[in-house]
């Protein structure tokens, strides 16, 4: 089930509608290759994915991933031939000339949902303010640089509308992984699940709202990820695990918040199965991100993660070794000596092993 569910995501869907010339991602720290880096520099943050050891398997330097090496979207850039997808903060677009093999437009921390809106709600986003709009709004930002000449007469702008479409429709769109945050703040805040869910159609409704604009600009192949399962996540089990919670028998993850989760994930592909009948000339992959990870929490031994699969690699203490007061990163926080034997990278994010495994 596990190698012919990515067969079906990765190899059939994937080329459905032929070559790609390039990647256009969207999303938070699971496709996140850099923005968050250079948003750093310009408001004078630091983040944990900016120092060591992040990075430190196959970059050996931290470049604002939030792992130890590649993501899910650097293992899709190589396995259609393209070099990593840079981020849109470290190009900028007024020295944009063409989109070459693609742009990364996720930024780590977002959220679908614009942070004002969140507020209003209770739920602050104390990382980043680039949510899925704001992301948008960089990309129709960009076109005018990636489709031609920015200026000039009635005729060059109806070539470049022309190009744009093109350029888009060749593209493989990734939308998200997205829509964690808003969970994941007010799960680390203790609010009540109940309270939580009744987020979720507002945050569905977000990432179908952009998946219907990028079809309106040209987009023909549009990939979209659920959430993973958030109750297995060392941070969440941490926060929020205790002896009145259920634990899965077979995974040691919180029953209640996969369960989250999946409810997420069904009214996410409701929506998308709308978007189809809406739209049957698009092609519309649902990235299962959740199962494909399951798979691997119930059986972690078979796809050699001897160090079990809820314990993070990196971090700073505890029975799940996260800890809030020394994450990742930090001066009290520390590595495992073999990351590839960890699904849990930082306690919230995976290793690159883990990613792998999920790609392929």
């Amino acid at each position: 089930y596990f190698a012919g569910l990515l067969v079906v995501l990765w190899t059939g869907s994937l080329y459905a509608n032929g070559c790609y010339t390039s990647i256009i991602s969207f999303g938070d720290s699971i496709a996140d290759t850099g923005n968050i880096k250079h948003l750093g520099f310009i408001t004078n943050q630091t983040f944990e994915s900016l120092l060591p050891p992040y990075g430190q398997t196959f970059f050996h330097r931290p470049t604002g991933r939030a792992s130890d090496g590649r993501l899910i979207i650097d293992f899709l850039a190589e396995s259609l031939g393209f070099p990593f997808i840079p981020p849109y903060m470290r190009i900028g677009s007024s020295n944009v000339v063409k989109l070459n093999h693609g742009v990364n437009y996720a930024v780590a921390g977002a959220t679908a949902v614009s942070s004002q809106l969140l507020a209003k709600k209770g739920i602050h986003n104390s990382v980043t303010n680039a949510s899925l709009d704001i992301q948008l709004r960089w990309f129709k930002h960009s076109l005018p640089y990636f489709c031609g000449n920015a200026s000039g007469n009635a005729i060059s702008m109806i070539q470049r509308q022309c190009n744009c479409r093109n350029l888009i429709g060749n593209s493989l769109i990734l939308m998200g992984e997205i829509g964690g945050n808003e969970y994941n703040y007010p799960l680390r805040d203790e609010k009540p699940i109940d309270e939580i869910k009744s987020f979720v159609p507002l945050v569905v409704n977000t990432i179908a709202s952009a998946i219907n604009e990028m079809i309106e600009i040209g987009a023909q192949t549009i990939v979209v990820p659920g959430n993973f399962p958030v109750g297995c996540s060392s941070a969440h089990l941490t926060v929020r695990g205790s002896k009145n919670e259920e634990y899965d028998p077979i995974t040691g993850c919180l029953t209640q918040l996969n369960q989250f989760a999946e409810y997420h994930n069904q009214l996410l592909q409701t929506k998308l199965n709308q978007i189809r009948e809406m739209h049957p000339n698009v092609n519309i992959i649902y990235a299962d991100y959740y199962n494909a990870a399951m798979q691997i929490y119930r059986s972690p031994y078979k796809f050699g993660f001897t160090n079990g699969a809820l314990k993070a690699c990196c971090g700073g203490g505890g029975p799940y070794n996260y800890n809030l007061t020394a994450k990742c990163g930090d001066e009290y926080a520390s590595a495992c000596d073999e990351p590839n034997t960890y699904v849990s990278w930082d306690g919230v994010h995976l290793t690159e092993a883990a990613y792998k495994v999920i790609f392929e």
